[in-house]
């Protein structure tokens, strides 16, 4: 038997703006948002990113397109 490596892509993980504004949200789990937010705790994204809650998102701002991939992956309910 035998085992294949695949190589990931190069990617970039500054994901802010100089308006200190990232460029994607996440998608974490929602009863953690509110924890992250007053506490400072960080959360993990479904994407694997961890960060701590510092904005919210706005209807029609831009999401992570990892997060929203694996999202749309799960089942109801999960």
């Amino acid at each position: 038997m035998s085992t294949l490596t695949k190589e990931r892509p190069d990617t970039t993980t500054d994901e802010t703006t100089d308006d200190d504004a990232p460029k994607f949200f996440h998608y974490v789990k929602k009863n953690k948002i509110a924890e992250s937010a007053v506490m400072g705790t960080h959360v993990v994204a479904l994407c694997g990113e961890v960060f701590p809650v510092t904005k919210s998102a706005k209807p029609g701002s831009p999401v992570c397109p990892e997060c929203k991939k694996i999202y749309d992956g799960l089942r109801k309910g999960d």
